[in-house]
């Protein structure tokens, strides 16, 4: 007589999940920093300086391109025309060492660990993405990537082939610091705020102020094509790395599956028009977003599945 296949039984079920929820409950304290009503708080960056002086070739991003943040800088630096100016030099995550790894030495490190430990050393706290380097001081000068951006924008401008374009504009300083504060709470952190909240109310909270933001972000897309009006600034900039990744990642890694962008008719339209500017679409790397994602948040993902590409022939 064949045996019935059905659940485990209810001792190994208990024992199980007992002994998860006790590993996660660990794993998520070193992954995500959280506050007592078990909602994550992500960590400040450290290094907060500004350029002293703009010399092609002195300085270079250091990225990571599945990371929002570093995605930033990379999309900055197309627009203002700054590939000759500032180099990159790449990074990957390591889910068992559980941080960036370069594909080559660099500077004498492994790791990008190593490397804030030789900018800094006795550093203790994340070393993170993105990174402005000095290459002839050997040090950072910044790992803020809002800061980053604004420092792409205005100090490097001397050396920009597009130096006309000016994505922080003073007549449009308080809007867009307005949107940006929206948007880091509620989007750029906001995923990750439901991806690694750590109760139900955490989650709860966090997703419902996403996507409240995002309807009411795709009703003020409705009559115009960028958020302040008709010219591309550094508040879409920060936008588009987040809804870029959405539908590939967030919606089912992070929860946040509502809705997906492709379904709002107008930040749908916005997206597509930000991915088809002239050089974005090469710093969109999807596949690999997709895979370190799945493939490196082991607390969120632990059987390792990395799921098959959503169609994506809308930002075409």
């Amino acid at each position: 007589m064949s045996k019935t296949i059905g659940l485990p039984p209810k001792l190994l079920i208990q024992t199980g999940r007992s002994l998860w929820t006790l590993m996660w409950q660990v794993m998520m304290g070193q992954l995500a920093p959280r506050g007592r009503a078990g909602e994550y708080l992500r960590p400040v960056s450290q290094f907060r300086d500004c350029l002293p002086r703009a010399v092609p070739g002195r300085y270079r991003l250091i990225v990571g391109m599945s990371c929002p943040w570093a995605h930033r800088t990379l999309i900055t630096r197309v627009l203002k025309g700054l590939e000759a100016a500032i180099a990159v030099t790449e990074v990957v995550p390591s889910p068992e060492d559980g941080g960036w790894l370069f594909s080559a030495p660099f500077a004498g490190c492994q790791t990008l660990a190593e490397l804030y430990q030789l900018a800094q050393p006795g550093y203790r706290g994340r070393s993170t993405v993105p990174v402005l380097w000095d290459d002839q001081d050997q040090k950072i000068v910044n790992n803020e990537s809002a800061e980053i951006i604004q420092i792409l924008n205005s100090d490097f401008n001397q050396l920009a082939i597009h130096s006309e374009l000016n994505l922080y504009p003073e007549s449009l300083q308080n809007e867009i610091d307005d949107w940006n504060d929206k948007i880091y709470n509620n989007v750029n952190n906001g995923v990750y705020r439901c991806g690694f909240a750590q109760t139900q109310a955490a989650y709860q909270e966090a997703v419902t102020s996403l996507f409240t933001t995002l309807d009411e972000i795709d009703q003020q897309l409705s009559d115009r094509p960028y958020l302040c009006g008709d010219f591309l600034t550094l508040a879409d900039v920060r936008l588009f790395t987040t809804l870029i990744r959405f539908d590939v990642a967030y919606a089912g890694i992070f929860h946040c599956s509502y809705k997906r962008i492709r379904d709002y008719p107008h930040l749908s339209r916005y997206v597509r028009q930000i991915y088809q500017l002239p050089g974005i679409a090469a710093t969109c790397e999807l596949d690999r977003v997709r895979q370190d994602y799945y493939g490196n948040l082991f607390p969120l993902n632990p059987g390792g599945i990395i799921p098959i590409a959503p169609d994506l022939s809308w930002l075409a």
